[in-house]
């Protein structure tokens, strides 16, 4: 596997994310896709935060409670992930989180969400992985869970 180092801003600075990447096969525009691969445990992707919380859930109402008391702070301190425009594949896997996952990334906020493309899906039972395939234009993005409430994580398309 290829290890590409990615540029990522959180709280002003400059910082890395270290994301695995690797072609993935030609895409439309005959360019090669990357795959991008993230990991969900318990109410978090591992890969914005950095570091794995520890949080145990039972069921979507766990979440929504640890979400409510750290969600605004882990958002702040997440990386942002910053991206060329292209044809990406979102590999995620669910870790350890007992019941069925999803993924959806798309544009930030309701102008975003109405112009940018997005991708979403379900069946991610523990210890599954699966491929989401988007092309990113220019603009900002968000991906989450919305059946193991994560926060929205930022990606941001430029070039």
């Amino acid at each position: 596997m290829t290890r590409t180092f990615l540029t990522a801003l959180g709280a002003g600075a400059s910082l890395v994310l270290a994301v695995g990447l690797t072609p993935a096969g030609a895409s439309a525009a005959g360019g090669q896709k990357t795959v991008i691969e993230l990991t969900q445990t318990g109410c978090q992707f591992l890969e914005p935060e950095g570091t794995d919380h520890g949080y145990t859930t039972t069921a979507k109402a766990d979440c929504a409670a640890v979400n409510a008391r750290t969600g605004e702070d882990r958002l702040a301190a997440s990386r942002v992930m910053t991206l060329k425009p292209g044809t990406y594949v979102f590999r995620v896997t669910n870790r350890d989180v007992p019941y069925g996952l999803g993924f959806w990334i798309r544009g930030d906020g309701a102008i975003g969400r109405a112009t940018l493309p997005s991708a979403s899906g379900g069946g991610l039972s523990k210890g599954v992985t699966k491929d989401y395939e988007i092309t990113l234009t220019p603009g900002d993005y968000v991906y989450s869970c919305p059946l193991n409430p994560t926060p929205d994580y930022r990606i941001r398309v430029e070039g």
